[in-house]
This record gives structure tokens, sequence and C-alpha cells, in this order.
């Protein structure tokens, strides 16, 4: 069975997508060839993007946070495109996404839980004040709230916990789906990783470049860009 069969008899599909899905748009994933952990840095990416360093080293970690995890003039690519339109037409309830780029939302889906948060969120440390990317894209130092406090970007880091709802929320939709979809990810980040185990349905389908430790369990694998995977869909 291919894939355009699995989707043609769903209608409850759950989308499970990681790094390789922004990709294609430019966006560099962390653990490819030319990924952040392939970059030279005084310090370990996963070091600088820790919660540790963003209290003791926070002048640093902007200066990264600036330079490699805002990624501008990206747009939306087929992967985006066609999981927005699944779910306009009613069969995609969900996309559960490990990426903080925001190009689910600016492709047009609208039920989109974020397991790491996003950079297009940011909140005063001190009053809790909104801002928004333009505020942490200017400037070379610490970004300052009006009252004094530091703006963090809305995104989680190495020793802080997942929001709970958002787990719970992913954990409900992914149980309770027939098709679950994952895309772009080598699932080896915990826990959302573990969340496929919470899938008793039909079909499992995985679209990754590169062998994943769950391809035995699948009844699809194709080792193809997702963007031109999904780009094929006649939805």
């Amino acid at each position: 069975m291919n894939l355009q069969e699995i989707i043609d008899k769903s209608n409850n599909i759950v989308f499970f997508g990681g790094a390789g899905v922004s990709t294609e748009s430019g966006i560099p994933d962390f653990r490819g060839v030319d990924g952040l952990y392939n970059q030279k840095y005084d310090y370990p990416p996963e070091t600088i993007l820790s919660h540790t360093f963003f209290m003791n080293n926070t002048l640093e970690f902007f200066r990264f946070y600036r330079d490699k995890l805002i990624v501008k003039n990206v747009k939306p690519n087929k992967a985006h495109i066609a999981l927005a339109e699944l779910e306009k037409d009613g069969r995609l309830k969900a996309v559960i996404t490990q990426n903080i780029d925001g190009l689910h939302q600016l492709a047009g889906s609208k039920n989109v839980l974020e397991l790491h948060g996003s950079v297009m969120r940011n909140f005063c440390m001190n009053c809790g004040r909104a801002y928004g990317l333009e505020t942490m894209e200017t400037g070379k130092d610490i970004p300052i709230c009006e009252c004094g406090g530091i703006i963090k970007p809305d995104v989680v880091l190495y020793e802080e916990m997942l929001d709970d709802n958002t787990i719970s929320k992913s954990v409900k939709y992914i149980s309770e789906a027939d098709t679950l979809i994952i895309g772009g990810t080598s699932l080896n980040v915990y826990p959302a990783a573990g969340f496929i185990n919470y899938f008793n349905g039909r079909y499992l389908v995985i679209i990754n470049k590169a062998s994943t430790s769950a391809d035995n369990r699948a009844e699809l694998v194709i080792n193809e860009p997702i963007g031109e995977v999904l780009g094929r869909l006649k939805i």
C-alpha cells in the first residue's frame, strides 16, 4: 500500500515531525552533516542551549540564539503546505512538532502542538509581558523588558521540562489516530520520541531520509525528503 492509498483510507491522521520537515525551507537540523552539532563553537550547542548556560552566560546564549536559531526570510515548504491542506480537508487532526520555527502555522495549520516551544513567542521573566520575534532579532545585547527583566524565548531548553498540557494533548491525539505519519525525525530525542508507543491505529508511516528505530513497526517507510513525498499527494 502506498502513501496516497493510506491517506485516502484515513479519517483521523496525526502528523509527528522533527527538524527534517524544515530543512527543505533552509533551516539546518541539529544532527545532520551540516547541523549545529557538527559546527565549531566555544561550547557545544547542547551546552549553550541549556537552562544553566542561559542563566549563567546570558549574553553568549543570545549571540548563539540570534546567529543560529533565528533564521530569517524562510518560508513553508511543500511538506508544511500539504499538511495544512490535509487539516483543511478534515482528515488531519493535529500536527505535533519538535520544531520551533512557526512554519506550520505560517503555512496555514491551525492545530499545532509545539513540544519545544517557538521562537515566535517571547516573554519577560519578571513581569510576563509578551514580545514578538522582532524584539529578539534586533540588537546584540541581552533583550530587556521595559520593567527591567530579561526577555526569554518561549523555547524549551535542555534541563527544562516540556509543557504538561502539550504532552497530554499530543498523547491523546496519537492514541486516538487511525494513521500516524512520522516525518523528518530520527526518533532519538526523548521524551518526545516515546510518544509513538501510544499509537494503536492501523497505519504507521515513517518518512525520513535515514532509517529510524521504529522502521520495523511501520506499515510504510519512505526514505526520501518529506517535502517531495507530501508534495506529490492529491488532497
